[in-house]
C-alpha cells in the first residue's frame, strides 16, 4: 500500500491537438492528416515560444519553431494502440485500458431499430437522424421539435447518440431518464460509447443550448490507473469533461468547464491549492470548438493561449510537482475532414518549476506509458499496460 504522500501531478489533454499521421491513418482515412505540422504551415506567424523552450519543435519539422538543445522539458510522442480515434478510446488508452475494438459509428444515421428504440423508450417521435452539429441542428429542426414535441436525434464522427429537447417541452428529468433508459438497452452491435442528453431554451431564431447537458457513458472494460489511485486512498480531480468519459468511476471530485480558458484557470487553482494527488484537465476547445469546424485561426490563437499560460503555470509549481502534457488524437483542422484524426500526440513532461534541461523520451508504443508513469510517481502497484518514463523525469535531481 502506498503511503500518504504530498505528490502531484497534473495532467492535461489537449483534445485533438496531434503531431502527425500515425503509421496505421490509411487504415482511417487520415493520409496527410498532420494537426500541429499543417496548422504551422497554413497560418502566418506560427509563434509558440513557451512550447518551443519544452521541447515541441523536437518532436516534429514545425514551421517557425526551432529544435532546441537544451530544452526545459523531456519531450516525444505516442503513438495509439487502441482500435479507433475517439476521446473515449484515447483517454481510456491514457488511464491504461487497450481497446482491440472500435466504438460503432453511425455516418448515415441510425438504423431503424435504434429509432425504434428511441421512440418506445420515450414514448416520443424522432427527428433528425443525421451527422451534425448540435448549433447547427437546433437552429434547423428546434421550431419543429416544439411544435410536434418530437426528439432531435443526431450524431458526429464520435461514437455517440445524441438527444436534443427544448427544457419547457421535454422536462430534463424526462430527458434524462430517456437517455439512461437507452444507455442501458441498446444492443451490442449499436452501443454507442455515449448517449448524451442535449437541453436547449429560447425561441425560434434565439435557441440556446443551457449548460444542463447530461452524458451517460460506458464504463472502462478494464482496471484504469484512476481506479487504483482511489484504491489507494490518493485522490483523483477531474477538470473539463474527462469524469464523463469514464462514467464518473476513478475520481474523488470533478469540475466542469466552459471552455479552454475556463480549464486553465481552474487547473491554476488547483496548482495553487490542491494537497495532493492527480488532477485530470482535459481542454476541449480544439477540438469542440476549432477541429471539428476546421477553424485554423482559432485552433491556432487556443495554442497561443496556452503557450502564454504556461510560464503561469509552472511559477505556481512545488518542488515535486509533475506536468505532463500531451492529446488523445488528432482533429486537423487544415483538412477537408471534419472528424477525428489517426495521429501520434505529442508528449511533454517537466518536474518541479521547469528551468531544467529536459531529453527526448523518444517515440512511444501506446499512449499507457502515461498510466505507467504515474503509477511509479505514485509509488502504487500497477499490473496494466504501458512502459513508465518517470526514471527519465527524476534523473535531472
Amino acid at each position: 500500500m502506498a503511503e500518504n504522500t504530498t505528490k502531484r501531478l497534473f495532467l492535461v489533454i489537449l483534445d485533438g491537438v496531434g503531431i502527425g499521421e500515425a503509421p496505421d491513418a490509411s487504415s482511417y482515412g487520415d493520409v496527410g492528416s498532420d494537426t500541429l505540422g499543417n496548422l504551422s504551415r497554413a497560418v502566418d506567424g506560427f509563434r509558440l515560444p513557451n512550447l518551443e523552450r519544452l521541447g515541441l519543435g523536437n518532436i516534429a519539422t514545425l514551421e517557425g519553431m526551432q529544435r532546441i538543445s537544451h530544452p526545459t522539458g523531456f519531450y516525444g510522442k505516442m503513438e495509439p494502440r487502441s482500435a479507433g480515434k475517439d476521446s473515449i478510446t484515447g483517454h481510456w488508452e491514457i488511464c491504461g485500458v487497450k481497446l482491440d475494438k472500435p466504438f460503432p459509428v453511425f455516418p448515415n444515421g441510425f438504423p431503424y431499430e435504434v429509432i425504434s428504440l428511441v421512440e418506445n423508450v420515450s414514448n416520443r417521435g424522432v427527428i433528425g437522424n443525421e451527422v451534425a452539429s448540435g448549433t447547427e441542428i437546433m437552429a434547423r429542426l428546434g421550431s419543429e421539435h416544439v411544435k410536434t414535441g418530437s426528439l432531435i436525434l443526431y450524431t458526429s464522427a464520435d461514437s455517440v447518440l445524441q438527444l436534443l429537447a427544448h427544457e419547457e417541452v421535454v422536462p430534463l428529468s424526462e430527458l434524462y431518464r430517456i437517455c439512461e433508459e437507452i444507455h442501458q438497452v441498446l444492443k451490442p452491435e449499436h452501443r454507442v460509447a455515449r448517449v448524451i442528453a442535449r437541453p436547449f431554451l429560447g425561441k425560434d431564431g434565439e435557441f440556446v443550448r443551457t449548460p444542463n447537458r447530461k452524458d451517460f457513458a460506458l464504463e472502462p472494460p478494464g482496471v484504469t490507473i484512476l481506479d487504483k489511485l482511489c484504491e489507494e486512498n490518493i485522490p483523483v480531480a477531474g477538470i473539463g469533461k474527462v469524469d464523463t468519459l469514464f462514467a464518473g468511476r476513478g475520481f474523488s471530485s470533478a469540475q466542469h468547464t466552459k471552455g479552454n480558458s475556463h480549464g486553465m484557470k481552474l487547473l491554476l487553482e488547483s496548482i495553487q491549492n490542491r494537497e495532493e494527488g492527480l488532477v485530470f484537465c482535459n481542454l476541449i476547445d480544439f477540438d469542440m470548438e476549432w477541429g471539428h469546424r476546421n477553424d485554423v485561426a482559432g485552433f491556432n490563437k487556443g495554442l497561443e493561449a496556452f503557450d502564454e499560460f504556461l510560464p503561469t503555470m509552472l511559477n505556481a509549481a512545488q518542488p515535486e510537482d509533475v506536468f505532463i502534457v500531451t492529446a488523445d488524437h488528432g482533429n486537423d483542422p487544415t483538412t477537408p475532414s471534419t472528424d477525428h484524426s489517426r495521429e501520434y500526440v505529442p508528449l511533454l513532461a517537466w518536474k518541479g518549476k521547469g528551468g531544467q534541461t529536459g531529453d527526448s523520451l523518444g517515440e512511444r508504443k501506446g499512449f499507457s506509458d502515461i498510466a505507467a508513469t504515474i503509477a511509479d510517481y505514485f509509488d502504487i502497484s500497477w499490473a496494466g499496460i504501458g512502459n513508465s518514463f518517470y526514471s527519465e523525469l527524476n534523473s535531472i535531481d
